[in-house]
């Protein structure tokens, strides 16, 4: 089976970081890059626009004079001193008056009728392949009725263009020299800003089964990771608390089953050791049974239990009235009630939905555990309260001694007793409330328990029938 290998997230920013410095050096090359071409576009129209003015100047007056050798002549002063630089005069026609050095002008140059200045320059490249840049202007001769005259002036730009040409060359080198070495510059800020990531790393593996109440130090990382750091301690904590949870059930579970297996085995090594009557064997084989039958309700509460704590128990809802199912089982502690001169009661009614057997349960282990703790000639009370259309309460009232108040937030952990010695009864095994309490968390519900003034009180909290 292949694996998708994770990405480094090292590599990742790196070239991201890269690629953005490729992309702002790239922008940057391209504006130095027209900035200085437009420089020398700007020197070039600087010369020709003087230049233009300086031709038209001697155009005007030649025009005078019939004689075009005088036109050529002053044209070629007006030159001296200027390499590169050629005058055109175009006449009506299109008959060429003047051309210097044989150059062939683009027509698009020939063609324009805009004052010098108003456009940007020609641009073209000759046949003899040196590059041209170039202005044109007309000049209406009124001496001979009005007759047009194109005035071209170009000027040759190959050393502006190979200085352009080493220009930009030194300017992609040095761009690619820069993205490497940002590259690198980037590669290592990576690295230095995760190191505070390999130091949670580092302490995350230290912690072990035995080091569960060890926390990273929030203080010491940076703002951006702190919010990893709460979030891995709130895990912590968390885990801690179910793994002492998970240690404190294996002691209990070791303590409870252990007594009764012991007292089997004693028993049954006490029997052996001599021959004795079916009488004695059947008595004795009649006590094994009543701590198997233990051992057996145990073990199913435990398994309920275990199936309740991994959302595995699934109520079947059912219309409910509850003063109905409590009638039922006060019926069946009647017995127990009048041979302890207990006095039964219940007050009120509601209807939840829930499961039948469940909510019997939860509700049977409330009725045993106050009449286990309720003297003789106490009384135990069964109210039934309809709050609104949102839950239905249902207490279980009884007088005796109260449970001492450091007791009360762990009367529904499992095999938790009152006692500090946690000896075993007959009467439970210290399941029942734990028991309770996930029956009304799979309906939805909750229990609470109070205990003052010598009436202590187990409140059942359920939803309404259709709530569920």
């Amino acid at each position: 089976m292949s694996q998708t290998q994770s990405r480094s997230l090292t590599l990742h920013l790196t070239l991201w970081f890269a690629l953005a410095s490729v992309f702002v050096l790239f922008l940057l090359g391209l504006l130095i890059g027209r900035s200085v071409e437009q420089h020398f576009e700007e020197q070039d129209i600087e010369v020709l626009a003087g230049k233009m003015e300086l031709a038209k100047h001697v155009l005007e007056k030649a025009l005078a004079t019939p004689s075009g050798e005088t036109l050529a002549k002053q044209l070629d002063e007006a030159l001296t001193g200027h390499h590169g630089l050629v005058i055109a005069v175009v006449g009506p026609n299109r008959q060429r008056l003047d051309a210097h050095m044989g150059l062939v002008l683009p027509p698009e140059l020939l063609n324009e009728r805009l004052a010098t200045g108003s456009e940007r320059p020609t641009k073209w490249v000759a046949d003899d392949g040196l590059p041209w840049r170039g202005i044109s202007s007309t000049l209406t001769s009124g001496g001979q009725a009005g007759s047009s005259y194109t005035v071209v002036v170009a000027t040759e730009i190959s050393h502006h263009e190979h200085f352009m040409g080493a220009f930009r060359q030194t300017l992609w080198v040095f761009m690619l020299l820069a993205t490497l070495a940002m590259g690198l510059l980037g590669w290592f800020v990576v690295r230095r800003g995760l190191a505070p990531l390999q130091s949670i790393k580092r302490q995350a593996a230290a912690i072990t089964a035995n080091r569960l109440h060890t926390r990273l130090p929030v203080e010491a990382i940076p703002l951006e990771l702190g919010d990893l750091a709460s979030t891995l301690n709130d895990m912590l904590s968390r885990l801690e608390e179910s793994f002492q949870r998970l240690s404190d059930f294996s002691s209990d579970l070791a303590h409870e089953l252990r007594t009764p297996v012991s007292n089997l085995l004693t028993q049954t090594q006490v029997t052996l050791s001599r021959a004795r009557s079916a009488d004695e064997y059947r008595d004795i084989l009649a006590s094994n049974a009543e701590e198997f039958e233990r051992l057996s309700r145990t073990i199913a509460d435990m398994l309920f239990l275990a199936k309740a704590e991994n959302n595995q128990l699934i109520p079947h809802p059912e219309p409910l009235e509850l003063a109905d199912e409590v009638a039922e089982l006060l019926e069946f502690y009647g017995v127990l009630a009048e041979e302890k001169e207990i006095h039964l009661s219940v007050i009120g009614h509601g209807t939840v939905s829930g499961d039948r057997l469940m909510l019997r349960r939860a509700i049977s282990n409330l009725l045993s555990n106050a009449l286990r703790y309720t003297p003789v000639g106490g009384t135990v009370t069964v109210q039934i309260e309809t709050q609104g259309d949102e839950a239905v309460k249902l207490t279980v009232e009884n007088t005796g001694s109260c449970i001492a108040a450091e007791h009360l937030p762990r009367l529904f952990d499992r095999f938790y007793r009152t006692d500090s010695a946690r000896q075993r009864t007959t009467e439970g095994s210290g399941l029942g409330l734990a028991i309770t309490r996930s029956i009304l968390i799979a309906h939805g519900g909750d229990v609470s328990v109070r205990s003052a003034e010598g009436i202590t009180r187990f409140t059942l909290s359920l939803p309404v029938s259709g709530q569920l």
